[in-house]
């Protein structure tokens, strides 16, 4: 049979296209009208690009100076982190700035490292996100072990300064009215969490021996299991149909590790809103200054500061709009 019989089912739909535009013509051109008929046929629609979901029940978890390939996996040393890590999603191409611990607070709440001397104290008057969330009054709060509430000094048992970059921002450290509403002892978390009463944002963190840094990795994932995954698991925020997130970040990898020069660390990201089960597939190198954009996207806050700008956001983590 002779191919010029043959129709490809794109060129049967463009002749009963043009068929019915020709009778279409032939009416109209009977009844006295005129019609302008294109040589094409109409195009669809653009798609509107997915957008990242927005919560206001952000919790960043802080832990310390552990590699990558100490903790993805390590179902000895993190039980209950690589629990959640299967249930949640996992970035497994993120990259500390810098060490030592200090630069990476900074980059993570400033878009800038500002100093690299981990025993410093000094107050900043930087753009910030505690700037941000103040001008659009949102609520945030600091839960810290072993400080008081508006606690403002340095380091005291414990508890190091340099661990609290809020602390040392001039929008917080300035003001000892903000300082008492944002800089909250851990325990007002286990009561805002069973309250439902959690701020937007929540920045925990742990002390020295419960961050991983002084303490085992097992006393720290046993921690974190007893005083933030179990009580927010029981939160309406981070349930079926809640807009909870939670994050698991950890500030810098061992010392040694000084690739992209902060060293290769875990990122772990749960809640509802979040993909399940969800490990990274894009080649995106991340670093603090990405997850602070995907903090103030989720935050619905515009113009992130410093590096932060210029980066791409986390949005694979997420269940898209």
């Amino acid at each position: 049979m002779s191919n010029s019989l043959h129709c490809s089912p794109n060129q049967h739909r463009f002749h009963i296209w043009a068929i019915a535009s020709f009778c279409l013509v032939a009416l109209l051109a009977g009844c006295g009208g005129s019609v302008t008929i294109s040589s094409n046929p109409p195009s669809s629609p653009t798609p509107t690009p997915a957008k990242m979901p927005t919560s206001q029940h952000v919790v960043l978890v802080m832990e310390e100076n552990q590699s990558y390939s100490s903790v993805a996996g390590n179902k000895s040393s993190w039980p209950h982190l690589n629990a959640l890590i299967k249930t949640g999603a996992l970035a497994n191409n993120y990259f500390a700035d810098a060490h030592p611990s200090i630069p990476n607070y900074f980059m993570l709440t400033t878009g800038q490292p500002l100093t690299f001397v981990d025993s410093s104290t000094k107050v900043w008057n930087v753009d910030n996100l505690a700037r941000r969330m103040l001008a659009a009054k949102m609520s945030f709060k600091v839960y810290a072990e072993g400080i008081k509430q508006g606690y403002l000094g340095g380091n005291t048992g414990l508890y190091v300064i340099r661990h609290n970059p809020f602390a040392m921002l001039s929008d917080v450290a300035n003001n000892a009215q903000v300082a008492n509403q944002v800089i909250q002892p851990f325990s007002q978390f286990t009561t805002d969490a069973a309250n439902k009463t959690l701020p937007a944002f929540s920045f925990v963190v742990p002390d020295l021996n419960d961050n991983a840094h002084n303490g085992t990795p097992q006393a720290a994932d046993n921690w974190l299991q007893s005083n933030v995954i179990g009580p927010l698991a029981a939160n309406p925020a981070f349930q079926s149909g809640g807009d909870g997130v939670l994050i698991i970040l950890f500030d810098e990898s061992v010392n040694t590790d000084i690739t992209n020069v902060g060293g290769h660390i875990a990122c772990v990201f749960s809640g509802p809103i979040v993909k399940s089960g969800y490990t990274q597939t894009s080649k995106n190198l991340y670093q603090h200054q990405n997850m602070l954009r995907t903090i103030m996207e989720v935050l619905n806050l515009t113009n992130p500061p410093g590096a932060a700008a210029p980066v791409v956001d986390m949005s694979e983590f997420f269940n898209l709009k």
